[in-house]
């Protein structure tokens, strides 16, 4: 019996140490399960102009940046009309680029041949306007500039 339990608590000692250790999991493996879970369709930072870097919420931060360029876009249908004697009303949808180093862009100009006609000098103009325009931070994902893609819609209206 001596002999026995010396041998006994040597054997509970030995198999009971699995229970004590803890599953250690590699880095690439939480970084798998981290990537997994990311909404990679939403930032959680908007790219900035300077007078919209102080904004905290998302949702002021979005409204800031499109009201930014709907001002630098504001009065192009003005400027750019050639020969208008029609009553329409119309959306030109303009696609932005924003690199991670904040570098805005246009990518695309969506608008109708009509609108092509009566407004020749519009898409230069855009162009002209968007490339005049300076951010000063670029939008963000987990604290890491990433590059992002826009549509703002600009309806024209004429009488």
């Amino acid at each position: 019996m001596k002999v026995g339990l010396p041998i006994l608590s040597l054997l509970f000692l030995l198999t009971s140490c699995q229970f004590f250790e803890t599953e250690k999991i590699s880095s690439e493996t939480f970084y798998e399960q981290d990537i997994k879970t990311i909404d990679w369709n939403d930032v959680d930072q908007y790219p900035a102009f300077p007078n919209c870097t102080d904004l905290i919420d998302k949702e002021e931060q979005k409204r800031c940046f499109s009201d930014e360029i709907r001002n630098a876009l504001s009065g192009i249908k003005n400027e750019t009309a050639i020969g208008l004697d029609a009553t329409f009303i119309d959306t030109i949808w303009v696609r932005l680029h924003v690199s991670e180093t904040s570098k805005l862009s246009v990518t695309e100009i969506e608008m109708d041949s009509l609108l092509t006609r009566y407004f020749p000098n519009f898409k230069s103009e855009v162009i002209r306007r968007i490339d005049s325009l300076q951010l000063v931070e670029p939008a963000n994902k987990k604290g890491v500039p990433v590059k992002t893609e826009f549509s703002l819609p600009i309806v024209i209206q004429t009488q």
